[in-house]
């Protein structure tokens, strides 16, 4: 029997939680993912605050941060997916909170 990937269902996330260098995300399967912040070069960037204004969307399919115009799909973080923000986008975000 074969398993395609469109009978798959991804979990959702269910908390975050964010340190000076690692992004970490529950699940709604009970496991638990954390990458490194420097993968997303906005989070990185932010302050504290910035990074604690999350808010889930899609019922938990992804993370937003309103704040930084942010998001990141379950998706994206169980495959290993880094920001693919380019570094001219990124460059011109960082210098309009100058």
């Amino acid at each position: 029997m074969t398993t395609l990937a469109t009978d798959l269902t991804l979990p959702c996330a269910v908390d975050v939680q964010i340190s000076d260098d690692t992004l970490g995300v529950d699940l709604s399967d009970g496991r638990s993912i954390a990458v490194p912040l420097a993968w997303y070069p906005r989070l990185l960037h932010a302050s504290k605050e910035e990074r604690a204004q999350w808010r889930l969307t899609g019922r938990g399919q992804g993370i937003h941060w309103p704040a930084l115009d942010e998001d990141i799909s379950v998706e994206g973080l169980l495959i290993g997916r880094r920001s693919g923000e380019s570094q001219a986008s990124f460059k011109g975000w960082l210098e309009g909170r100058s």
